[in-house]
């Protein structure tokens, strides 16, 4: 499967914009994050917290043109990313308002 990651978390591993992982049985947002982990031990704690496992929350997840930060972390992730056809995005997300 392809992962895109957003700019900070790209320096902070040292990766190219788009990353390959092997993602074994069902891919999910769990397995895919694991996966991802595993590899690049230095993303642990940014993308979800390190002991409730839960995304953090300016943290997104898109795929296929969908947002799905709030799908469960155990539901199939679409069949066009577990065969790679399209990428699962992380996304840094912003928050603001304006200055008073």
């Amino acid at each position: 499967m392809r992962i895109v990651l957003p700019y900070h978390l790209r320096i902070l591993a040292d990766v190219p914009k788009e990353v390959e992982l092997e993602v074994e049985g069902t891919v999910t947002q769990r397995a895919a994050l694991d996966a991802l982990e595993a590899r690049y031990p230095m993303l642990r704690g940014t993308i979800r917290d390190q002991v409730t496992r839960q995304r953090r929350p300016f943290i997104r997840f898109f795929a296929c043109g969908r947002d799905l930060s709030h799908e469960p972390p155990d539901a199939p992730l679409p069949e066009a990313v577990a065969s790679g056809d399209e990428p699962f995005r992380v996304v840094g997300a912003m928050a603001g308002g304006r200055p008073t």
